[in-house]
Order: structure tokens, then C-alpha cells, then sequence
């Protein structure tokens, strides 16, 4: 199995990612990881992981359709199955999502349902939660709606600051994200309806 990791920013999920992959316990090929932006960290880390590297920018198309599209041609080109969200800040059309249907997996930083969207860490910790935690789940076209793969929670204490809170969070992702990529590897996830059952 061939896995595209996609990302916008710093790549610790990616690092996360690559170590259990290093490590044997995701048995499939890291083949590439997409960037939207040429100077994010994460690219540095897939090079220095060995790992193929592909850089598409929107400025440089049209629209968002020849943009997704051209995503499209190499992922098909270099017989992508997986698609792993890991800090990737573009919304995907339907139209993408349709392409990779129940093949693309994102990581979030609160409790599903519980504070959807790009702020998940602030908003959890300004509505005060006594417990917030991470989500793992595949893509659908309704943001942060997909079927739940994988929780787990964080605790929110009354020392911590957002900054403490979001170090905390960061930690559980980098345990869950992995398992749950290697839970679809091995073909343990089964979708029904909005359930995803985790087979022995």
C-alpha cells in the first residue's frame, strides 16, 4: 500500500508518522508527501526521511478544480491508496474527496463533535472543557464530519495556558495518528454508516 502524506506546516504529525514507520509498525510505503507551500518545515523532514516530495502551489492555477486535478494526476501516477492529512490548511472539493472516497484520513484537535474547524485547541480551551482530546477520522465532504476512526482524551488542568493545553494535545496525536494509519494498512477499519468498527 502506497500512502501520500499532505501537509502545510511544521510536519510533527509527519515525524510522528515516519518514526512508527521506521519502526516497522506501519507496514506499508510512505511515497510521498504533498505541500502546498514551499518553505514549510515538513518538506525538510520528508527529504531528510527519504521520502519523495511534491510541492503544488494554488497561485499557480486557475482555479481550485486544475489545481486538485494536477494533486490528482500524481497521486494516480505514483498509485496513491492512502491519503493522510497531517496540518494540511485546504479545504478538498467533493470532487476530490469523491476521487479517494473512505481513503483519506485527518487528525483533529478536540473532541468530535465538539469544536469543529481551524481552532480546535483555542476554542476548547476558552469555553473552559475540564477534558478535550484528539479525533481521528476519514474525510467526508461536511468538514470534520467524517466517521471516527480513533479518541483519545487530554486533560485540561487548571495551570494549563493554551500553549501547555495545545503541547499536550500535540503528544496524544503523535501516539493515536500512527495507529489509526496502521489500523487501515492492516484492513482492520470497517465503515458502517457513520460507525467504523475496529476488527480483531
Amino acid at each position: 500500500m502506497n500512502i501520500a502524506v499532505f501537509c502545510s506546516g511544521n510536519g510533527t504529525n509527519l515525524q510522528a508518522i515516519i518514526g512508527s514507520w521506521k519502526k516497522g509498525h506501519i507496514k506499508a510505503d510512505i511515497k510521498l508527501v504533498v505541500s502546498d507551500l514551499p518553505d514549510c518545515y515538513a518538506l525538510i523532514r520528508a527529504k531528510n526521511a527519504g521520502i519523495k516530495t511534491l510541492v503544488i502551489e494554488r497561485k499557480n492555477f486557475k482555479t481550485k478544480k486544475d489545481f486538485e486535478a494536477e494533486i490528482l494526476k500524481v497521486l494516480k501516477r505514483d498509485n496513491i491508496d492512502l491519503i493522510v492529512l497531517a496540518g494540511y490548511m485546504r479545504i478538498l472539493s467533493g470532487d476530490f474527496i469523491s476521487a479517494y472516497e473512505n481513503k483519506i484520513l485527518n487528525i483533529h484537535p478536540a473532541l468530535l463533535p465538539s469544536f469543529k474547524g481551524a481552532h480546535g485547541i483555542r476554542d476548547a480551551f476558552e469555553y473552559g472543557v475540564k477534558i478535550t482530546g484528539v479525533t481521528v477520522h476519514f474525510v467526508t465532504k461536511d468538514m470534520d464530519a467524517g466517521p471516527i476512526i480513533l479518541q483519545s482524551s487530554v486533560k485540561a488542568t487548571e495551570d494549563d495556558t493554551e500553549e501547555t493545553l495545545a503541547e499536550a494535545m500535540h503528544e496524544e496525536e503523535h501516539k493515536v495518528y500512527p495507529r489509526a494509519i496502521q489500523l487501515f494498512v492492516d484492513g482492520k477499519l470497517k465503515i458502517e454508516g457513520r460507525k467504523v468498527t475496529i476488527l480483531e
